[in-house]
């Protein structure tokens, strides 16, 4: 999970991308100029800021350049505009921008810019503190599901049980049971993260929120675990 910062004075853009990014499992701070960008840098650490251009009290190129000053300018920053002009974009490569994005924002361009950026800054020298990686953990025969609880497949022995599901009712409600219980095992272990979701299952990001939704799972209890 990433610490990003979205700078846009479009109510609906800020909104959109939010709901985009924290669907990927990263934490979203939003800013609607660029008086809320700096207090929210000066307060915060980010790995990627998403910069717009035109803005009312300062434009995106001008905090760019004065992060870029003031020796701010320590996490990738992805400029954002329906307007700016080619030279527009290409003065702010030059100045320290890691990519630009013409709106409208494609939610393919958006998230495929947002991995890039991540992947470069995860090159940055690490911080001095020691960092001890975490032995996978090991699971055998079984299934944990949104809420991080071991659900044993033998753990239900009665007549009419089967790998811990109740067979003793319709058929479409069995079913459900068990295509609930699926995508919540995916979620918890993708970090609640829709696109692997998407991948692992083989379902269109569409088609796999409707059917989360028709199920009744919790896209946000993924994400905290």
């Amino acid at each position: 999970m990433a610490n990003i910062l979205v700078v846009d004075d479009e109510l609906g853009i800020r909104d959109l991308l939010s709901e985009i990014l924290n669907d990927e499992g990263h934490s979203v701070d939003l800013a609607e100029n660029a008086t809320q960008a700096r207090a929210a840098r000066i307060n915060g650490t980010y790995d990627l800021v998403l910069l717009d251009i035109w803005m009312p009290d300062t434009d995106g190129v001008s905090l760019l350049k004065e992060w870029a000053a003031g020796g701010l300018l320590t996490m990738p920053v992805i400029m954002m505009s329906g307007h700016a002009t080619i030279d527009t974009a290409v003065d702010a490569t030059r100045i320290g921008a890691f990519a630009f994005l013409e709106k409208p924002i494609t939610m393919q361009k958006l998230l495929k810019a947002v991995e890039q950026g991540l992947a470069r800054q995860s090159l940055r020298p690490p911080a001095p503190a020691p960092v001890v990686a975490a032995s996978p953990p090991t699971i055998d025969h079984t299934i944990y599901t949104a809420q991080n609880l071991p659900i044993t497949m033998e753990a239900d022995t009665g007549p009419h049980a089967h790998q811990g599901f109740d067979l003793d009712r319709p058929l479409r409600e069995a079913r459900d049971g068990f295509e609930k219980a699926y995508f919540e095992f995916h979620l918890a272990r993708e970090g609640g993260s829709m696109t692997r979701v998407a991948e692992k299952t083989g379902l269109e990001r569409t088609h796999l929120y409707r059917k989360l939704r028709q199920l009744g799972v919790d896209l946000a209890r993924g994400k905290r675990n």
